[in-house]
């Protein structure tokens, strides 16, 4: 009878195996599929990814176009420090009819991570980061005028850019726009007390701020405030398949995989913390030579959508126009990426009839 036993239970293990490698083995055909279908050049575009040196640091980049013909555009991701190419090509490709498209992992994030010394992280190295990688696009593609576009951090990063030279840039697209470090955190902290009257949970959250000299503590309470009064960053959600376009990503291979799960970027910790973060401010660069674009959430604490809009006002530039998208916190560019993108085509098509102009 023991054998008896021991005999079907070896046979039920053994069952369990193969179903689970036939699993793997599905998955593993699945993603492959799904990696070549986003691997395909489109007819006429282009589709490649590399690494380039970049001020000494081997940083990543991919392009992704329909046609190679149109004008250029880089992402600026943000954080600093959040890259985004474990998934961004689902909605970047989604301007790429309009625009060849460059996603940029920054030094020491995403596909770049362990590019330099963590000493090197600095917001004017980053700066410095995006110039040089701007000079290496324009002889690689052959262009004279990028695009810029920036989200939250990278918002900053481009307005920077695009002041210190703008012969590089035919224009400037904010979203999420990052105006004043201190400023930002102090509205937050405003309104995350007018939230929290009378939740005990909720105004021990607010004890924990302190925007003038926030710490990984004032961060945690903050996020976990916009969190729990629904203007998280993806309080909407996403309108893709975030799994999806993980599992297919064609610029990750296992390999890449396994280096982000286990690298982590906690070297931003001490940027983030620093003074330099903190006390970043555009107040006194108003002054622009190329379009200036933005877009917000009007339910952006986060970034602070008034601030934004104080700065949007206060900009001087050839043309300038300010889109508006209702009921929408800071992670507008994923959670409706159709209708961002709806607005990232009126402005390639320069009719600007939507938005609210200044």
């Amino acid at each position: 009878m023991t054998k008896r036993v021991r005999s079907r239970k070896g046979k039920t293990l053994l069952a369990a195996l193969l179903v689970f490698i036939a699993i793997i083995a599905l998955l593993f055909i699945v993603r492959a599929v799904g990696m070549a279908a986003n691997s395909r050049t489109p007819p006429g575009g282009i589709n490649e990814d590399l690494y380039v040196d970049i001020n000494g640091s081997r940083q990543w980049i991919s392009i992704y176009g329909e046609d190679r013909d149109n004008p250029l555009l880089l992402y600026l991701h943000g954080g600093p420090g959040s890259a985004t190419s474990m998934y961004d090509y689902a909605f970047t490709r989604k301007w790429a009819d309009v625009y060849t498209v460059v996603s940029w992992d920054q030094r020491n994030c995403g596909k770049s991570l362990n590019s330099s010394p963590v000493s090197e992280l600095s917001c004017a190295q980053l700066v410095d980061d995006g110039l040089a990688l701007t000079e290496f696009l324009r002889d690689y593609m052959e262009t004279d005028k990028i695009t810029l576009l920036g989200h939250s951090w990278g918002s900053y990063l481009g307005c920077k850019m695009a002041l210190e030279r703008p012969e590089y840039y035919d224009c400037f697209i904010g979203t999420g726009q990052l105006v004043d470090m201190r400023e930002n955190e102090r509205l937050l902290a405003e309104a995350a007390a007018g939230w929290a009257e009378g939740d005990a949970a909720g105004e021990a959250l607010v004890a924990k701020l302190d925007p003038e000299s926030p710490d990984m503590e004032h961060y945690g309470a903050r996020n976990a405030l916009l969190e729990r009064y629904g203007y998280g960053l993806f309080a909407a959600g996403r309108d893709y398949n975030l799994v999806s376009a993980v599992i297919f990503n064609p610029y990750y291979s296992l390999g890449d995989w396994m280096r982000y799960l286990t690298g982590g970027n906690g070297a931003y910790t001490g940027l983030l913390l620093s003074e330099e973060f903190t006390s970043l401010s555009l107040w006194d660069e108003t002054e622009y030579e190329v379009p200036f674009y933005s877009i917000n959430g009007d339910m952006d604490y986060q970034v602070n959508y008034e601030l934004s809009r104080a700065y949007f006002d206060a900009v001087d530039a050839p043309y300038k126009e300010f889109f508006t998208m209702e009921n929408m916190t800071h992670g507008l560019l994923e959670s409706r990426s159709v209708e961002f993108s709806d607005i990232i085509h009126e402005i390639a098509a320069g009719r600007g009839s939507t938005g609210n102009g200044g």
